[in-house]
C-alpha cells in the first residue's frame, strides 16, 4: 500500500513538473519570442475635417527622400506610408477614406527618390542629386527619413565605422554624430536650394525596435551597450535641427513606435500598448511593416495637416 502510494506521489511530481515546464515554455513563446502583427488600421487618429476643403491652389511638389523607410521597402505598390499620403489604396480602411494629400492638393505632382539601404552619407549624392530645382511657382513638400542605417548597419558583422556603427561605443561614435548634424544642415540647405518657392520639410526622427529596452540580441543581433545612447544623440539632432528652421517640421515617429516593437506582447514595459499591443516592424527589424507604414502616414499627414491649414497666408498664390 505504501509502496503504490510512493510510486503516485512520484506520478503526481513528474506531472506537475511536466506541467511547469510546458506552462514555462508557452509563457516564453507568448511573451518573449512571439510578435503578433495584428490587423486592421494602427495609429493615431486623423479627422476627416482637415480634409473637407484644400489646402492650397499652388502648384507643389511632394518628394520622398532619404532609405527604405521613405522607399517603403518590405510593402505591397500603394501601401507605403508615403504612397498611402498621395492616394487611398482600394480597400483603404474606412476611417481613413478620403484622408490624402490628393484630396487637399489639386495640382499634386509627386516623386519618390528615397533608396533602401542608403545612409545620410549617401542622400546628398544619390537622392538630392535627382532633385532639380523648381519653379518658383512651384512649391516643395518633402517627406525624408535618415540615419537609421547609419545607426543599424552592419548589424555587427563589421567593425563599428561611419555610416555603419552598429556595435560602437559612445566615444567612439562622437565624431561621426557630429559629422552627422553638418550632413544634414547641408542635406536640408540643398532642399531648400531646390524649392525658390518655398517648402515645408518633413523630418522624422529615429524608432527603437527595442521599445527603449536596448536588448537588440533577443531580435537575434549582437550586444550593444551604447545603442539606446547613440539613437538619442541622433534624435537630439534631428529635433535640434528641425527646431532652428522655421519650414522644418520633426515627426516623431520614435515615441509613436515605443511599444510596437520586438518587446509589444510584454505587458509589464512601460511602453506596452493595451489598445494595440502588437508588432509594427518588418521581418529585418529596420523597416516597419503594412500596419506600421498605415501608423507612418497618418503622423506624416497630422504634421502636415497642420502646417498647411495654420499658415495658408504662407501658401497663397
Amino acid at each position: 500500500m505504501a509502496k503504490r502510494f510512493s510510486t503516485r506521489n512520484r506520478l503526481i511530481i513528474i506531472g506537475l513538473m511536466g506541467g511547469c515546464v510546458l506552462f514555462g515554455a508557452a509563457a516564453h513563446y507568448c511573451f518573449w519570442l512571439r510578435r503578433p502583427v495584428g490587423s486592421g488600421p494602427a495609429g493615431s487618429t486623423v479627422s476627416a475635417a482637415l480634409f473637407e476643403r484644400q489646402w492650397t491652389t499652388r502648384s507643389v511638389l511632394l518628394v520622398g527622400l532619404g532609405d527604405s523607410v521613405t522607399a517603403g521597402f518590405g510593402a505591397r505598390k500603394g501601401y507605403s506610408y508615403f504612397d498611402r499620403l498621395v492616394a487611398n489604396p482600394s480597400d483603404e480602411f474606412a476611417e481613413m477614406d478620403g484622408r490624402c494629400l490628393s484630396r487637399v492638393i489639386k495640382d499634386l505632382s509627386v516623386t519618390n527618390l528615397a533608396l533602401s539601404g542608403s545612409t545620410s552619407l549617401s542622400h546628398l549624392k544619390m537622392g538630392l542629386a535627382r532633385l532639380k530645382v523648381q519653379p518658383t511657382n512651384v512649391f516643395g513638400v518633402v517627406a525624408i527619413t535618415t540615419g537609421g542605417n547609419d545607426i543599424i548597419h552592419n548589424y555587427g558583422m563589421t567593425l563599428p565605422k561611419e555610416g555603419a556603427m552598429y556595435g560602437a561605443s559612445l566615444t567612439q561614435a562622437k565624431p561621426w554624430i557630429e559629422n552627422f548634424e553638418k550632413r544634414l544642415e547641408n542635406i536640408l540647405s540643398e532642399i531648400e536650394a531646390r524649392f525658390p518657392g518655398g517648402c515645408h520639410i518633413y523630418l522624422a526622427n529615429i524608432y527603437d525596435p527595442t521599445d527603449g529596452v536596448g536588448d537588440a540580441e533577443k531580435a537575434g543581433l549582437p550586444h550593444w551597450p551604447d545603442g539606446l545612447a547613440i539613437i538619442a544623440s541622433y534624435n537630439r539632432i534631428i529635433d535640434q535641427c528641425a527646431s532652428k528652421r522655421q519650414n522644418v517640421y520633426l515627426v516623431d515617429i520614435h515615441s509613436a513606435f515605443l511599444g510596437h516593437g520586438i518587446h509589444c506582447a510584454q505587458f509589464w514595459r512601460a511602453h506596452y500598448c493595451k489598445d494595440d499591443p502588437y508588432y509594427w516592424f518588418h521581418e529585418n527589424l529596420e523597416d516597419p511593416n503594412e500596419r506600421g507604414y498605415d501608423a507612418l502616414r497618418r503622423l506624416f499627414l497630422l504634421r502636415m495637416a497642420q502646417r498647411f491649414t495654420g499658415e495658408k497666408e504662407l501658401l497663397r498664390p
